[in-house]
């Protein structure tokens, strides 16, 4: 089912904030869309909004063609699986899921067909006579899943519900939280701060920051194209290489001049004009370790390394700045050792000093 959130406002006067600034923000039906930002950006409270755990001082919230602004939870037809699930302790997994069905009153046959799918479409039907002091957390996040599935929700909500499971467990009931939207096609909303868990989760990805939306797009898009320098340092492990520079005149063209370092200006951004203040941006993926220097290369000495599994992250001293570049773990770097890089120009980003956005963006 379609979300729509007009001009969303949510204040809280105790700690004078607002939580939720005027977000104008629509979900397809059929999409998974994440919320992602840090903690106190605001992910949490839309969430609830929409749910109808907490009451917006202003705006309108439309689920379908429904204005579900002022209903009550219980009738907005969403189900919600929260960070830390707590089950029944005296009632088995088929208990637990049961239990909203037995609160409709359904026939016993209804509830045992739907207890049994949702089991099912989870990966927990083998676990439906077990006590619920008997399964680990990882399953007790399933069983959560399917007690919000039983609901027949129009939509799911889900407020970081992985954030507690170790790493392995995180991966795994992300490819469950996947399969279940590919077999349900019910639109899912996801709130995390995990970067790396909204990326491989999301077809929509909502970047929040001081109850702002900065950013919404594909993953590809929030990764690629940041729209300003939150986004830009946000998204992506490590976070963009950023550096201070100054577009200056550089014979009949333009350059970045990056105090000392001077790097050509990219063709999309040939519309600024010299004396522009900005700031200077490349992901590590961009950045070629090569054998030789050539123009336009720079030299650096390698400062740092980060072991990382198959993968090494060397921290390049260059022109007085440091660059983080990432290289195979087989690659023979110690530290000390002058590393040539080349920088991709189509993956260049430049950002207006002073509002932050991208100079693509605004161009």
């Amino acid at each position: 089912m379609k979300v729509v959130l007009q001009d969303l406002v949510k204040k809280f006067p105790a700690s004078d904030s607002i939580a939720v600034n005027h977000i104008h923000l629509t979900i397809e039906d059929g999409e998974l869309a994440v919320f992602l930002g840090p903690s106190g950006c605001g992910k949490t409270t839309t969430m609830r909004m929409i749910a109808g755990l907490e009451t917006p001082d202003s705006g309108q919230i439309f689920i379908g063609d429904r204005d579900v602004t002022y209903i009550a939870p219980k009738d907005r037809r969403v189900a919600m699986v929260f960070q830390n699930f707590s089950m029944y302790p005296s009632m088995t997994v088929y208990e637990n899921i049961a239990f909203p069905l037995q609160v409709l009153k359904l026939s016993r046959e209804e509830i045992d067909q739907q207890v049994k799918e949702a089991a099912g479409l989870v990966g927990i039907g083998h676990l439906l006579q077990r006590s619920s002091r008997q399964v680990s957390g990882g399953e007790a996040q399933r069983v959560a899943l399917a007690r919000a599935m039983v609901r027949r929700p129009e939509v799911f909500l889900m407020d970081e519900p992985l954030s507690s499971l170790d790493a392995k467990l995180r991966i795994q009931l992300r490819t469950e939280i996947k399969r279940l939207h590919r077999d349900t096609g019910t639109t899912i909303i996801f709130v995390t701060h995990d970067q790396e868990e909204a990326m491989s989760l999301g077809d929509k990805i909502v970047v929040m920051d001081h109850g702002n939306v900065q950013q919404v797009g594909t993953p590809q898009e929030v990764f690629f194209k940041p729209r300003n320098l939150f986004v830009a340092n946000f998204v992506g492990t490590p976070s963009m290489n950023l550096f201070d520079g100054t577009i200056q005149q550089n014979g009949s063209g333009l350059c970045v001049d990056l105090a000392g370092l001077a790097q050509p200006l990219p063709e999309r951004f040939q519309a600024a004009k010299a004396g522009k203040e900005v700031k200077w941006g490349i992901r590590h993926e961009a950045v070629k370790i090569l054998d030789d220097n050539e123009p336009g290369d720079v030299s650096g000495e390698i400062e740092l390394i980060e072991a990382l599994g198959s993968r090494q992250q060397v921290f390049v001293r260059a022109a007085d700045k440091l660059f983080s570049v990432m290289i195979d773990a087989l690659y023979p770097a110690r530290v000390g050792d002058t590393l040539h890089l080349r920088f991709d120009a189509s993956s260049v980003h430049l950002f207006d000093a002073q509002t932050g956005l991208s100079l693509a963006e605004a161009g």
